[in-house]
């Protein structure tokens, strides 16, 4: 695994009681980074964090709702008020809405909340302590749901279409005081959100059928992306919906 060099630095990460979050905090930790890890999930987010000490590296615990502007707000607070700094922020939570009844108001209108508006406030949220502080970097989950259309995923895909229009809004916006701001668009990863795919033998195989290289991602494909976008070695990439994928959408 490769030392990004941000010792020193702060690193928030949302959604990082397990999978692509997981994997994302923990690499901050590696690469010398003092993580706040958050989550809705207090069990997975607490293993996390014991994960992150176990191995050397420092972590704190504080729990988000981002599709609550006030835990995002408290979340950022709770960030600076641990490290004493915010330097780098991966906004990760997000949630799976495979339902027949997508459609339905309180299944569209969550769905948004937290995949596409909790971006934005978290973006904001960060934004209101790097600026003063002269910068920092941001990164947020997207999909390659955001970059191509799903027929089974209405809101998904509408709100990680959003995300990256959200990305290049924000990288142009701050682009001249210091904020470079980019998106991770993931193919299909085996995290918890996927097991139905990834346990199902035959969705499993034409998944893997539609992926070039043959599998499916791992939750540390995605996080050495995300910690390299906010280290120095990428200090003149902003605005870039990176897609991570195995080929899929060279297709």
């Amino acid at each position: 695994m490769i030392h990004y060099g941000l010792d020193g630095r702060a690193a928030l990460v949302t959604g990082a009681g397990s999978g692509i979050g997981r994997a994302s905090a923990i690499a901050f930790a590696r690469s010398g980074a003092s993580v706040m890890v958050s989550d809705v999930n207090e069990a997975g987010g607490a293993e996390t964090v014991a994960m992150i000490e176990a191995a050397g590296g420092k972590a704190q615990f504080c729990r988000c709702d981002v599709g609550n502007g006030d835990d995002i707000a408290a979340l950022v607070d709770a960030t600076v008020a641990a490290f004493g700094r915010l330097d780098c922020a991966f906004n990760n939570a997000g949630i799976n809405s495979l339902a027949a009844d997508e459609y339905e108001d309180a299944v569209w209108e969550r769905a948004i909340a937290v995949n596409l508006s909790g971006v934005m406030r978290c973006m904001r949220e960060e934004a209101r302590v790097m600026l003063p502080a002269g910068g920092g970097a941001i990164v947020n989950t997207a999909s390659i749901n955001g970059l191509v259309g799903n027929p089974a995923q209405p809101a998904y895909t509408a709100a990680k279409h959003g995300v990256v229009g959200l990305t290049r809004h924000a990288a142009l916006r701050w682009a001249t005081q210091g904020i470079r701001v980019n998106a991770v668009c993931p193919g299909v990863i085996a995290t918890a959100m996927t097991a139905p795919l990834v346990e199902n033998p035959d969705m499993r195989k034409v998944v893997e059928a539609m992926t070039p290289m043959g599998r499916f991602g791992t939750p540390e494909d995605i996080a050495e992306a995300v910690v390299w976008l906010c280290c120095d070695a990428a200090g003149f990439v902003t605005g870039h919906p990176m897609v991570i994928d195995g080929g899929a959408t060279a297709v």
